[in-house]
């Protein structure tokens, strides 16, 4: 059974810095294409980064590239997100969502308030 469990998130001031964290179960993030997206209030899901499994490749949305790091750790069969220089516009519950079936956890809550 395929499980994706997200957690990391929280309240941070404007500039400040997460990491989320993706625990997956029932598959092998290492041999699958991985992405994490998210929903602001009131809006519709925007992708934010992409991995793909074979070989590491990252993608990632222009609003969040040279501030957001996606990452593995195929031991732990785990994906992250690095958010550095966060903004209030960054505000969203994060997900974390296996590529080929849209598949996707419980989501997590990120902050970003002075």
């Amino acid at each position: 059974q395929v499980q994706l469990v997200e957690s990391g998130g929280g309240l941070v001031q404007p500039g400040g810095s997460l990491r989320l964290s993706c625990a997956a179960s029932g598959f092998s993030i290492s041999s699958d294409n991985m992405k994490w997206v998210r929903q602001a209030p009131g809006k519709g899901l925007e992708w934010i980064s992409t991995m793909t499994g074979a070989n590491g490749v990252t993608y990632y949305a222009d609003s969040v590239r040279g501030r957001f790091t996606i990452s593995r750790d195929n031991t732990k069969n785990t994906l992250y997100l690095q958010m550095n220089s966060l903004k209030p516009e960054d505000t969203a519950v994060y997900y974390c969502s296996r590529v080929r079936s849209g598949e996707r956890g419980q989501g997590t809550q990120v902050t970003v308030s002075s």
